[in-house]
């Protein structure tokens, strides 16, 4: 049975890949989403391409 756990902490540590942390408002990066969005689409849709 410690194998198992030893195993599934291992995999978990693992996981990581040394990206952004978790610990910011998740509000925050959504918004930043949709603007992006939205800019996107007036810049395609000033170009003539929609």
């Amino acid at each position: 049975m410690t194998t198992t756990t030893a195993t599934a902490t291992a995999t978990v540590a693992r996981a990581r890949t040394g990206g952004p942390k978790d610990d910011g408002p998740k509000i925050v990066e959504q918004i930043m989403g949709w603007v992006l969005v939205i800019v996107i689409a007036m810049l395609v849709t000033r170009a003539g391409l929609f």
